[in-house]
């Protein structure tokens, strides 16, 4: 059976816990996420430790944004852990994310839009103007202008960046809860089912499947719905 487009995000206090976590989850999912704080904490061990014997998919969360010359170097010190996907800040612009590309060509490059945790009021603090899928659309052009094969935006704006960018261009999107879960630090979300038929290639969820008594059976389970409610 083939695993679902599911990235788990192993937010897990420790590396021990990670690994049990992922290896769980990997027969139902295509892929698992090591974030920022699991990766700060144990650096490049935690990829082989998640990755296991299984051969899943590898999904480094790390956001980086920085001049291009800097995210050049850290791209290429991580590529060698051959993650499927890296993560970087569309807004870093389009000489930072080419910099990213260029220097892993064996990985595919992420770019971030807006973070699912803002609101459209923290986007006019912080001085993007307009409504949130317009700033999403510009920002997704200019990554995929810049050579970023891969898009991180809220099942919000999914339906919208795939009508920006067309078929080509993976969609990941958080943000991503089951009917009835909480939505917790997430401020624009949607249900797997609703995200995949938008127009999303990889659904990142995290806490609603590792902080479930059982994560390999609620992996599962989703995995299960979604293949009831959209044929592959």
């Amino acid at each position: 059976m083939t695993p679902a487009p599911i990235a788990v995000a192993l937010d897990a206090p420790d590396l021990e816990t990670a690994a049990r976590w992922a290896g769980l989850v990997t027969p139902h999912v295509s892929t698992v996420k090591v974030g920022l704080e699991l990766y700060l904490r144990y650096g490049p061990d935690v990829i082989a430790s998640v990755r296991g014997a299984s051969g899943v998919q590898v999904f480094l969360d790390l956001k980086l944004h920085d001049i291009p010359n800097t995210v050049a170097g850290a791209t290429r010190a991580v590529a060698r852990l051959r993650p499927a996907i890296l993560t970087v800040h569309a807004a870093g612009g389009p000489a930072m994310i080419r910099a990213a590309v260029e220097s892993a060509p064996h990985t595919k490059i992420a770019a971030v839009t807006i973070l699912t945790s803002l609101s459209e009021a923290d986007l006019a603090g912080i001085g993007m103007s307009g409504p949130a899928d317009d700033v999403v659309r510009r920002l997704a052009a200019l990554a995929v202008g810049a050579g970023a094969t891969a898009l991180v935006c809220s099942p919000h704006e999914v339906s919208a960046v795939r009508e920006e960018v067309g078929p080509d261009i993976t969609l990941i999107t958080p943000g991503v809860r089951p009917a009835g879960a909480a939505t917790q630090d997430q401020a624009r979300v949607a249900t797997p089912e609703q995200a995949l038929a938008d127009g999303a290639d990889l659904l990142v969820i995290g806490r609603p499947i590792t902080g479930s008594a059982d994560p390999g059976a609620t992996a599962a389970a989703i995995a299960a719905s979604l293949r009831r409610t959209i044929p592959s």
